[in-house]
């Protein structure tokens, strides 16, 4: 695993500090890990709803899609 430095204001590492106990996290690196994990999973998630935004709709969004996409998740293809 690779280290980096970061430098913050006396005011953003005491917030830190305060998460790590709070929130059970080992350190004050597993805290910043999972703010960036969830940084990434919000891009994507921004991604895929722009790319639904612009995509061209493939039809009624009835009881039959709905009961296709329940179908899709339950046998894991979704």
């Amino acid at each position: 695993m690779s280290s980096m430095t970061i430098s913050l204001p006396e005011a953003l590492k005491s917030f830190v500090d305060e998460q790590v106990s709070q929130r059970g996290y080992g350190t004050s690196s597993e805290y910043v890990c999972e703010l960036i994990r969830k940084d990434q999973d919000r891009q994507r998630l921004r991604g895929l709803l722009l790319e639904g935004a612009t995509s061209a709709p493939e039809g009624p969004a009835d009881e039959h899609y709905f009961e296709a996409l329940r179908n899709r998740v339950h046998n894991g293809q979704a």
